[in-house]
C-alpha cells in the first residue's frame, strides 16, 4: 500500500513547455490527499521558490524536500533535516572562480544570489518561465559567514569536472543542461526523502517518487516505486521501475492508475 509519494517539480509537476502543472496532475493530487495518502515535494530548489506551489496547493503537501535533499521541512516549517556545504570548500571555490566568467548561485537558507551574470545565466529564465524568481547579486565573500546549503554552477559536463577538484567534500547532480547542483558529498534527495520516510514512520516499500532529471536518480533509488517521466532523461529511465508519459501527456495520472493508486 502506498503511504507517501514524492514529487520533483520542474519536468515533472511542471512542464518546460508550458510552465504550468497539467490539469490531470492537479487534480490527481487532490484525489491522493483526499485518500490519506502524504504528498512531498523533492525539488533542488530552495523554500522560497515554492511560493507558486503554495498559493496554488495551500498545505496539500505534507512537506518538502529542498536544495537537492539538504533542507527538508513540514507543512508548518518544522525541520525535518538539515545539512549545508563545507565551508573550506566555498572558501577555495570562489578563490577560483573570482578571475573567470563562471556564473554562480549561492543558496541559503532565505538568500539566493549570483556572483555575477552571463548568456548562460540568462538561458535559466527562458527554461523555468514564469516560475523563475528574480535573482540578486552580492559578495561571495558571505559564504565565510552565511550557512551555503548548494551551489548552481554555469556550466557545461565537460567544464564541471574543472571545478569539482576544488569543492572536495561535494558532489554535482544535473538536471538542466545550462547548470550543475552542487551539494554535499553524502547528500541528494535520497538521503531526504529516507530522513523523511523516518520521521513519519513510513517504510520504502510504502512510497514512491516520481521524477526527470539526473538530480532524480537517488530519489528514484531511496523508494519501492521510482517513476521516471516519459521526458526523463536516459540516465534516469534506466534505473526507473516504471516509465510514464511525459508530463505534458498526462503522466503522473497515468503513472498512478497503472499502479491502482489513483
Amino acid at each position: 500500500m502506498i503511504k507517501a509519494i514524492f514529487f520533483d517539480i520542474d519536468g515533472t509537476l511542471v512542464s518546460f513547455k508550458t510552465h504550468k502543472i497539467p490539469e490531470s496532475t492537479i487534480q490527481a493530487l487532490h484525489t491522493l490527499k483526499a485518500k490519506g495518502i502524504k504528498l512531498f515535494i523533492a525539488t533542488g530548489r530552495p523554500p522560497y521558490d515554492l511560493k507558486f506551489l503554495i498559493d496554488e496547493f495551500g498545505d496539500l503537501f505534507t512537506g518538502y524536500i529542498t536544495f537537492n535533499g539538504q533542507y527538508c521541512y513540514d507543512s508548518i516549517g518544522k525541520i525535518l533535516h538539515e545539512e549545508y556545504l563545507n565551508r573550506e570548500d566555498l572558501i577555495q571555490f570562489t578563490n577560483y572562480i573570482k578571475d573567470k566568467d563562471i556564473a554562480c548561485g549561492f543558496m541559503e537558507i532565505d538568500y539566493f544570489y549570483f556572483n555575477l551574470y552571463n548568456d548562460r545565466l540568462a538561458k535559466l529564465k527562458e527554461t523555468l518561465g514564469d516560475t523563475a524568481p528574480d535573482r540578486a547579486f552580492d559578495d561571495v565573500s558571505r559564504v565565510c559567514n552565511h550557512k551555503t546549503y548548494q551551489l548552481n554552477i554555469f556550466l557545461n559536463e565537460d567544464e564541471e569536472q574543472e571545478v569539482l577538484p576544488y569543492l572536495p567534500n561535494c558532489k554535482a547532480v544535473r538536471w538542466c543542461p545550462y547548470f550543475t547542483d552542487i551539494i554535499p558529498k553524502d547528500g541528494g534527495k535520497g538521503t531526504g526523502i529516507k530522513k523523511v520516510l523516518a520521521y513519519y514512520g513510513i517504510d520504502i516499500n510504502e512510497a514512491m517518487a516520481f521524477g526527470d532529471g539526473g538530480n532524480d536518480v537517488e530519489m528514484l533509488e531511496a523508494v519501492k516505486y521510482g517513476i521516471a517521466m516519459g521526458n526523463a532523461n536516459d540516465n534516469l529511465k534506466q534505473i526507473a521501475d516504471f516509465i510514464t508519459l511525459d508530463v505534458d501527456n498526462d503522466g503522473i495520472a497515468y503513472a498512478l492508475k497503472q499502479y491502482n493508486v489513483l
